[in-house]
């Protein structure tokens, strides 16, 4: 009997350290975005190249003649946007500007998206049961949900998610056979990373490849570049918006610098730029 998981992939650093702990532990994964009129689409862009990145040392292991320690991904991107001009967040495109600083401040209400987990989690719940009808054995949703989830956001909190699946399981014939596993829920952001580091090891994973395909930054920077043909460009991650300091703050503690490109207002910055200045976020909230 094979075992089945679905992934929720964001493109974040924790859905992304999730779906390598899912590649070690099940035989199929599945793994699904959601497109619902994200100002940080990046993230988007970043999971698809992750994606790629793990199925080419796949296919390339079978082409050697060696069997990799992990299976190709069924990925799959659900779009979403034509909800955009309905919903009133800060985190989609028309919305307000992104509040910066740290989590804990007041004004970060402005990042809740109305229902997103809602939906999202309705979405996933039908995947995952539909593998395992299809296959006649049992599924798993995989959530990348930690105990640094903060209460600014309902839909993360246990209540919810209780009475979300009591919801699914009232709905659905057979939904017996859909779990979960959560395998960050008493850790944090550090203890993720360094789940991280140890799973590109095991799978022969490159760590700096791995989280370059990543995006935590819900303000990202698009810096254009002069081109002959005309304007081209690349997306950076801020460094000062609530969910990069969150990020920094863990590379900090895992003492590596993180390889996803940083900007601000006047361009590229250094590692010891952002890092620095997270240092003086943090302090300051310690104080």
């Amino acid at each position: 009997m094979q075992k089945h998981v679905v992934v929720s992939l964001s493109g974040g650093m924790d859905s992304s350290t999730l779906l390598l702990r899912c590649l070690k532990e099940y035989d199929t994964v599945t793994a699904i975005s959601f497109d619902y009129g994200q100002k940080h689409s990046v993230e988007l862009e970043k999971a698809q190249s992750l994606v790629d990145y793990i199925n080419y040392w796949e296919n390339k292991a079978a082409e050697d003649g060696q069997k990799a320690p992990y299976y190709p991904i069924n990925y799959r991107q659900i779009q979403l946007n034509g909800l955009v001009d309905l919903l009133d967040s800060a985190l989609v495109t028309g919305g307000e500007d992104v509040p910066e600083g740290h989590y804990a401040k007041d004004n970060m209400k402005a990042t809740v998206v109305p229902n997103r987990n809602k939906i999202f989690a309705s979405i996933t719940q039908a995947v995952a049961l539909s593998v395992a009808q299809r296959t006649g054995e049992t599924c798993d949703i995989a959530l990348g949900i930690h105990a640094g989830d903060h209460a600014i956001y309902p839909d993360c909190r246990q209540e919810f998610r209780d009475a979300d699946d009591a919801a699914f399981r009232l709905g659905n014939w057979g939904s017996e056979m859909v779990g979960y596993f959560t395998p960050y829920l008493e850790g944090d952001k550090f203890t993720i990373l360094q789940d991280g580091e140890i799973l590109c090891d095991e799978l022969g994973l490159n760590f700096d490849e791995v989280y370059s395909r990543t995006n935590t930054s819900y303000k990202p920077i698009w810096i254009p570049i002069q081109k002959l043909t005309g304007i081209s460009g690349n997306w950076y991650s801020d460094y000062k918006s609530a969910s990069s300091v969150e990020r920094i703050e863990a590379f900090i503690k895992l003492g590596r610098p993180d390889p996803v490109e940083y900007a601000d207002e006047n361009g590229e910055v250094e590692w010891e730029v952002a890092k620095a200045h997270v240092e003086r976020i943090l302090e300051e909230h310690q104080n």
